[in-house]
């Protein structure tokens, strides 16, 4: 049996991680047979969507201890649903919430955690690839012990449908949430400003900006670009260390791990650091006055010229197409 701990938005939509979970999670079980995939949620899931990636029961945790989101009341979750469906595999997406809620689980159930895995190998024993370094390394992970716990790398895998639909049952699901699983919890959030970044780790598209930039009034065009390409803004660690974005947009080994479909580093030199984040990237298009920057030199295409006069003049072309 296999468990995936879905994300669900607060109009009941599938997280697109959860989705591409739910993809791999179905290769799983015709590996091993056909075991039915089962789902755990928290929240008001679409239960045709969920039927429509191949779930068979989707384990619906409800209540006033789920009204915040705190990690340790959703890994009760977990446990609960892994519990009543006799789940031996528990998956996630790779994203922030995703890793969170299963390091406690993996830790409440004494086993080890695989973490951005690409694919699986063997099932007996039980094998996955992951990566590590950033995306610039790949390493088999044997996972002996059970339940099996691994969240999915971002954009691994192709969120697809299965190719016959049957129905999603939602069994509602009792959950025991100590006292001490709602110490850490999130009591407020607020709207991102406008212009600032999406999240970097599921993006499909960065655009990213550098020392190049200038100063931290140097980025109104890269912004544009993001926007015009339906994508978010990544930095180098110069740039947070200047003061000229927040960290939460770095990228690189002290900040995010990205794999869009396409990077377009701006006025980043390619420092070791920043590529163990980037290098996942499918597609990388760098601007940069030096032809001979690391990033220039790593890049699939580039473009050697002054990203103020480059990026502009993009964004003309992009308007002008529309």
């Amino acid at each position: 049996m296999i468990l995936v701990y879905v994300e669900i938005d607060a109009e009941g939509a599938v997280a697109e991680v959860s989705r591409e979970t739910l993809t791999l999670a179905r290769s799983l079980s015709a590996a091993g047979g056909g075991v039915p995939v089962d789902v755990v949620a928290i929240g008001a899931p679409e239960p045709a969507t969920l039927a429509a990636y191949g779930v068979r029961d989707v384990h619906l945790a409800a209540g006033d201890d789920f009204a915040e989101y705190a990690a340790a009341a959703h890994a009760a979750a977990v446990q609960a649903a892994r519990a009543a469906a006799g789940s031996v595999v528990v998956m996630a997406g790779g994203s922030a919430r995703g890793t969170e809620v299963l390091a406690h689980v993996a830790a409440r159930e004494g086993v080890a955690m695989a973490a951005n895995v690409v694919a699986f190998g063997g099932l007996a024993p039980f094998v996955v690839t992951r990566q590590v370094v950033g995306g610039a390394v790949l390493e088999e992970m044997r996972l002996g012990e059970r339940p099996a716990v691994f969240t999915v790398a971002g954009h691994a895998v192709e969120a697809t449908p299965a190719d016959t639909t049957g129905t999603a049952t939602v069994r509602p699901l009792a959950v025991e949430v100590a006292e001490s699983d709602l110490v850490a919890r999130v009591r407020s959030t607020a709207p991102r400003p406008a212009g600032e970044a999406g999240n970097l780790k599921q993006a499909r598209v960065v655009v990213g900006a550098g020392r190049g930039a200038g100063g931290p009034d140097g980025f109104g065009p890269v912004l544009e670009l993001a926007d015009l390409l339906g994508g978010s803004l990544g930095v180098s660690r110069v740039v947070t260390s200047l003061g000229w974005r927040p960290h939460h947009e770095q990228v690189g080994q002290t900040g995010s791990r990205i794999s869009p479909e396409i990077y377009i580093p701006c006025g980043i030199s390619g420092a070791i650091q920043h590529w163990a984040g980037c290098a996942s990237s499918k597609v990388i298009l760098a601007i940069n006055t030096d032809a001979e920057a690391p990033m220039v030199t790593k890049a699939t295409y580039a473009v050697i010229g002054d990203m103020h006069e480059v990026v502009p003049a993009l964004n003309e072309a992009l308007r002008a197409g529309r």
